[in-house]
């Protein structure tokens, strides 16, 4: 991959995976001149990228102020949630905006999922070496 950045597989504390590496990708994510640093799991089987209640309130998030979303599915089924657009920094890849379904949950990591994210980068994964490289479109 031309232009790509390699990231390696993270290890995560998790008593329900027969693995304990994952594609985790550090972010930087923005609003309103506030920024964090995450780590966001790669998620192809995830419609719509999620964030966790305290990130978009660390964010100086309103919920109220932002516009309901139609009932997710799965895990976070039974959560609302809103939507909210930030700017995602990834490496020195310029900035972003991605959107994520903001979940009034946080027993949920962030998920990267199709809806942004995998339309914005392509992503190849090389599970069995122990990392994965993305590259912007």
């Amino acid at each position: 991959m031309q232009n790509s950045k390699r990231f390696n597989y993270q290890e995560v504390d998790s008593k329900f995976l027969q693995s304990n590496f994952l594609p985790i990708l550090p972010i930087n994510l923005s609003r309103n001149g506030k920024s964090i640093e995450a780590n966001g799991l790669l998620d192809t089987g995830s419609t719509v990228n999620l964030l966790p209640y305290s990130l978009g309130i660390e964010l100086g998030a309103v919920w109220e102020n932002q516009m309901i979303l139609p009932k997710l599915s799965g895990n976070v089924g039974n959560f609302e949630a809103r939507g909210i657009a930030l700017q995602a920094k990834i490496s020195d890849f310029k900035t972003i905006n991605l959107v994520f379904a903001w979940t009034k949950s946080d027993d949920v990591r962030l998920l990267l999922g199709q809806v942004n994210f995998f339309a914005e980068f392509d992503v190849c994964f090389f599970r069995s070496q122990g990392f994965f490289e993305i590259k912007p479109k």
